[in-house]
């Protein structure tokens, strides 16, 4: 359910600066009860059959995959619900790869309901030519009268520590760690603990919102676990199973994309 994002989400792709012929889109609905299909069908005849040649893109796939599963909005974010929740997104990514890339060089993930990223970002993360790499991405809230407040929105993104390795090593096996609870503290080093000259930095999980991923991370077979790695599912245990395939994950600590707020 992303019809009310849509429109902002296909206003960022249009300002990016990067060929159009060599970008293709592909979309996965997935249980869906809002008008999001019927948005996306409406989108691809607009730019596809409509749009001047120059704004068209290389390809724009549509797929329809339901899992039947619902989680109320209101509940996404309950520790007790994410592993349920996570591994249902793996499924979902999984999906999608496996029938969208073809041969395309990169796969770039985005969140639907991203509110800022900069135009040049593309060009911007392969520059860095990581086999998987984010930016640091950020929310912001109203703070006082005229003042916005800026936070790490995505917590999934990180680098063990001592601590945190002390901490597994302590887990069973069916143990399954999340970020961004109180209740869970986990010792990892997030995007927002870096000093100013690490501007690229390793990583060992990663979250989803804006992930550039070399095409032939995926062909290897490195998916999205819809089981427990190393105590992970889904992007985090992404990153855990591509770096046991000798693949490199890095951040950004200080390139910002925005998400919206909840």
């Amino acid at each position: 359910n992303n019809a009310k994002h849509l429109a902002r989400y296909f206003a960022l792709i249009d300002k990016l600066k990067y060929p159009r012929n060599k970008i293709s889109l592909a979309f996965l609905v997935s249980d869906s009860t809002d008008q999001t299909q019927q948005m996306l069908i409406e989108s691809k005849r607009w730019y596809q059959e409509q749009a001047p040649e120059e704004l068209r893109f290389k390809r724009f796939d549509i797929f329809r995959q339901d899992f039947f599963y619902a989680l109320p909005r209101d509940e996404r974010h309950l520790r007790e619900k994410q592993r349920d929740r996570r591994i249902m997104m793996a499924r979902a990514r999984n999906y999608l790869w496996t029938r969208a890339l073809e041969d395309e060089q990169w796969v770039l993930w985005i969140d639907g309901d991203l509110e800022y990223y900069p135009p040049n970002i593309v060009h911007d993360l392969m520059a860095y030519d990581k086999d998987v790499i984010v930016p640091n991405c950020l929310v912001r809230r109203k703070s006082g009268q005229d003042k916005w407040k800026h936070s790490v929105y995505d917590r999934n993104a990180w680098q063990e520590t001592r601590k945190s390795r002390s901490l597994i090593k302590k887990l069973k096996e069916d143990d399954f760690l999340v970020e961004g609870y109180k209740s869970l503290k986990t010792h990892r080093k997030y995007l927002d603990n870096f000093a100013k000259n690490e501007t690229v930095v390793p990583l060992d999980g990663v979250g989803g919102t804006f992930t550039l991923v070399k095409a032939r991370v995926h062909r290897s077979g490195v998916g999205f676990p819809a089981w427990l790695f190393q105590h992970q599912v889904e992007t985090e245990g992404f990153a855990k199973l591509a770096k046991a395939n000798g693949f490199g994950v890095f951040g950004l600590p200080f390139y910002y994309v925005r998400h919206v707020v909840g």
